[in-house]
């Protein structure tokens, strides 16, 4: 994990009883250059995410492997129409998720 996150989920979890993530739903979506796109990463900020009550959501997981560069366009968007509708599928999952936690 980052040093830059793992600061960031330390620092405002505290002081003790405090803890801004209580219950705010969550969700993880991982990259990396290599092939398994930060599998062991990613479980690894799930269990970070669950000792600090972050509901998070299980299903569909995202493991966005070979990432390169050049995968987004001069805007910063994705210039692969399957990866762009992948991570939509992601993003519209988890919507119908959170309106379920909230209902």
């Amino acid at each position: 994990m980052p040093a830059v996150l793992k600061n960031a989920l330390d620092v405002a979890s505290r002081p003790f009883g405090k803890n801004v993530w209580n219950n705010k739903p969550g969700a993880v979506i991982s990259n990396s250059t290599g092939a398994i796109g930060g599998f062991g990463a990613n479980h690894h900020l799930r269990q970070s995410l669950t000792f600090l009550n972050i509901p998070t959501m299980q299903q569909p997981e995202i493991y966005l492997g070979q990432l390169k560069p050049d995968v987004f366009d001069e805007n910063g968007y994705f210039n692969n129409e399957k990866t762009t509708s992948f991570i939509q599928n992601f993003v519209d999952a988890y919507v119908k998720w959170y309106e379920q936690l909230t209902k």
